[in-house]
């Protein structure tokens, strides 16, 4: 059975409101949603639905496999990576304040708890569905604090639990080139917010999918 509810730009336009509390309450009642696209305006009006929504219900682990199927033509055979992605801080925290006239700041959000638990995520997915690697893409070399602590997480959980599996830190820039490269180097690739948002869409196009 299916119950509709509404959301984004047209629940604005019936009831007002881009997420309205029926919409949230239906949600909290049968614990699963199928979730359509939601358009988002740019430089202004409504916070991102899809923000919201992972936010409110605490949606920590974005999991996006990416394989080649027979018949879809693409660029790229024998894909088959995953993408687990924190889906509550980062960038996507939302967090921005006006400093000046001319001069405003978005706050780059990393707690210890949500690092350490996306990464026992991940390394608990690879056990069960048997993958071999995991792979921490990252640019710590720049921001060393935030994205620092997400390596910290990762690698106490691999060291401390789970040591037969492969591991590896690859600055972003640089594994978004070995992407498009040779997708074999990976198996499960481990981001955070913003980093697995784009990683998503570049390997939706290796695979010929919609991003």
């Amino acid at each position: 059975d299916w119950e509709p509810v509404s959301a984004g730009a047209g629940a604005v336009q019936k009831f007002g409101d881009p997420l309205p509390l029926a919409t949230i309450e239906s949600i909290k009642k049968n614990q699963l949603a199928l979730k359509g696209p939601l358009a988002t305006p740019s430089g202004g009006g409504y916070r991102s639905i899809n923000v919201t929504l992972r936010q409110h219900f605490d949606l920590y682990a974005n999991v996006r496999p990416v394989v080649t199927l027979l018949g879809v033509p693409s660029r790229y055979t024998n894909v088959d990576i995953v993408i687990v992605r924190e889906n509550t801080e980062g960038l996507y925290s939302g967090v921005e304040n006006v400093i000046t006239e001319d001069v405003v700041a978005s706050m780059k959000v990393a707690t210890r708890p949500a690092c350490h638990r996306i990464a026992l995520w991940a390394f608990r997915y690879a056990t069960h569905r048997k993958r071999k690697k995991i792979t921490v893409l990252h640019k710590a070399n720049i921001m060393k604090m935030t994205d620092g602590m997400f390596l910290e997480e990762a690698r106490k959980v691999h060291g401390r639990d789970y040591p037969n599996i492969e591991y590896e830190e690859v600055i972003i820039d640089a594994g978004l080139m070995r992407l498009v490269q040779d997708t074999t180097r990976f198996d499960i690739l481990l981001c955070e917010n913003l980093y697995g948002d784009l990683v998503s869409d570049l390997c939706a196009g290796l695979v010929g999918g919609l991003g």
